[in-house]
């Protein structure tokens, strides 16, 4: 045989021997899915707010800004009193700016047309929020705002929110949880196959959620931050990705 053609096919068989393994390692590096498993865990826990946010209003009209005043004081004085009463320390309430607004009463002529308008006095209006680990004290005032409205304080109550102030621990109990729950779902589905887990390939945590317990409230992308329940259910996801 030829010399020329003796070392053309050494060539040729080293180039098919170079790209069959280029070819087996990209295959394994783009089939890597076929040998690796995916799982969620998920962890939960039930758990009571432990800091409750009030806020109520009121106002009082008079002819003079003096007059409007010298009620308003009252009135703070009336709801400050009754507030602690019920348990609520000093350093837990506090109230807003002071607003003042002038009123007019709208003028019409016979055919109903209006012609003008004439100042009839001032609006104070007060705002007070409560912040307190107290809820028994909040709650119970929050039933009770009739004792300020039989002495002419005209009290609109808004509904209290629910907070809980130890978030961040909580959020780490919940991923240790889930952890350990896509480890054991990953080990039950590699048994049961016939094989085991290797080394973590990949971690991924989903949307921390807090919802109302005992309810049907739907969960959210962003997360849901439920804060009108006392009760609450917090959860949270982890997707976890092995090598068989």
């Amino acid at each position: 045989m030829d010399k020329t053609k003796i070392i053309s096919s050494s060539i040729i068989a080293i180039a098919l021997i170079f790209i069959g393994y280029k070819l087996s390692t990209t295959w394994e590096k783009t089939h890597v899915s076929y040998n690796n498993i995916g799982v969620t865990g998920l962890g939960t826990k039930n758990f009571d707010s432990d800091l409750i946010v009030w806020s109520a209003s009121f106002s009082r009209n008079a002819a003079t800004l003096s007059e409007a005043n010298t009620l308003i004081k009252t009135d703070i004085d009336a709801v400050k009193s009754f507030l602690e009463k019920n348990g609520i320390n000093e350093n837990e309430i506090a109230f807003t700016s002071l607003k003042i607004n002038r009123n007019y009463r709208q003028l019409y002529n016979n055919e109903g047309n209006p012609t003008g308008s004439v100042f009839e006095g001032y609006n104070l209006f007060q705002e007070v929020i409560i912040e307190s680990k107290n809820l028994a004290a909040v709650e119970k005032s929050t039933t009770e705002i009739g004792d300020l409205i039989e002495k002419g304080i005209e009290f609109t109550s808004n509904e209290p929110d629910y907070y809980y102030t130890k978030l961040a621990d909580l959020k780490l109990e919940l991923l240790k949880n889930a952890t350990q729950d896509a480890l054991k779902r990953a080990q039950t589905i590699a048994e049961n196959a016939s094989s085991h887990i290797g080394k973590l390939k990949e971690a991924e945590m989903g949307v921390f959620q807090i919802t109302g317990q005992n309810t049907n409230e739907d969960y959210s992308w962003g997360g849901s931050f439920n804060t009108k329940a006392k009760h609450k259910t917090a959860s949270i996801t982890v997707k976890l990705s092995f090598e068989l």
